[in-house]
């Protein structure tokens, strides 16, 4: 089969890419990062050198396409709407256009949890569960975007699948774990409510093996949506301690009560839309809402539709990332 990836010059982009082709698929892997566009050209796949915002480009990407996974995004918890809006919801019409046109036999779309996110303790959400009024943020927002045209384009007769996977980590991961490294390395991480809220993570093989099963699954899973995680619900402080022991790093925490974590974040937030050319300020209410909030998603759907059974638990998944990070320092 002939494939095509976008964002595959990203996290769960590359991984997949790699996956398909040691399946024996011919992969064509869309994305603007050069350096990690020539590492896949290296293992034997096309590289496309293609903004989601190209619209023609995007389209003719698509010609004798079987399979489109799409995995590329703008995800921050920063940024301008603009930028977000122009990846994330034109980008994603683009790729439904030259699906459409081109005759795709199956779009699989890779959305987000975050869409469901509203500032307060959340446990067990299901896919049809009522969504915010208002968003968390810009990337919240045009992910649901995206997603009506997703839903559009179904029935308009495209043949799609959603997945919204939550918390993506593990080798390669340039989001989550270095974040809270950083933050840790210059400051130190705000433990609020003691670090009990409980989370639910995803370690990236897990998400691949999703994305292949979206494949192949049978017809009445065409046109639905699938939450993906692992399935574990970790206490936040528990899995800190995990994760900087594994590191062999110190963890510099402090306890700090919500609304000062909250109005701190605020602070700097207008300190870089002020002063910084609204540069990402090192922590956000988002962040420290989703640090301090429990919310974890019910994945049984995604089980007895699509036989999707996280095979690489937390833990594991958190000793495989130390053991790539080490090698990156040495």
């Amino acid at each position: 089969m002939r494939m095509l990836v976008t964002g595959a010059t990203g996290f769960v982009g590359q991984k997949l890419a790699h996956r398909l082709l040691g399946s024996g698929h011919e992969v064509f892997a869309m994305g603007r990062n050069e350096i990690v566009g020539k590492r896949l050209e290296q293992a034997g796949i096309t590289f496309l050198k293609i903004d989601l915002s190209d619209e023609a480009a995007v389209i003719a990407a698509c010609e004798k396409i079987d399979y489109v996974f799409h995995c590329g995004a703008f995800s921050s918890p920063w940024g301008e709407y603009e930028q977000f809006y122009k990846s994330n919801v034109l980008g994603t019409m683009h790729v439904i256009q030259g699906c459409k046109i081109h005759g795709v036999k199956r779009l699989i779309h890779v959305s987000t949890p975050s869409i469901y996110f509203q500032y307060d303790d959340r446990i067990d959400v299901k896919e049809d569960d009522p969504l915010p009024e208002h968003f968390a943020n810009h990337y919240a927002e045009t992910k649901y975007l995206a997603e009506k045209e997703i839903d559009k384009a179904y029935h308009e007769g495209l043949p799609v699948i959603t997945i919204r996977p939550r918390a993506i980590f593990g080798p390669g991961d340039t989001a989550i774990i270095p974040r809270l490294i950083k933050v840790n390395e210059e400051k130190f991480i705000p433990l609020i409510h003691e670090g009990k809220a409980r989370l639910d993570l995803t370690y990236v093989e897990n998400v691949v093996d999703a994305l292949l099963l979206c494949m192949n699954s049978p017809e009445e899973t065409i046109g639905e949506k699938y939450n993906i995680s692992n399935g574990e619900q970790v206490k936040l402080k528990e899995i800190l301690e995990t994760l900087f022991q594994t590191l062999d790093m110190p963890l510099r925490y402090k306890k700090v009560p919500y609304g000062v974590a909250f109005r701190l974040a605020e602070l700097l937030e207008w300190v870089s839309r002020t002063f910084q050319n609204n540069k990402e300020p090192l922590l956000t209410k988002y962040t420290v809402s989703v640090i301090s909030k429990t919310q974890t998603l019910n994945i049984e759907k995604a089980k007895k539709e699509l036989g999707y059974e996280p095979k690489i638990i937390v833990n594991e998944g958190i000793e495989l990332y130390a053991k790539w990070w080490k090698q990156q320092q040495s």
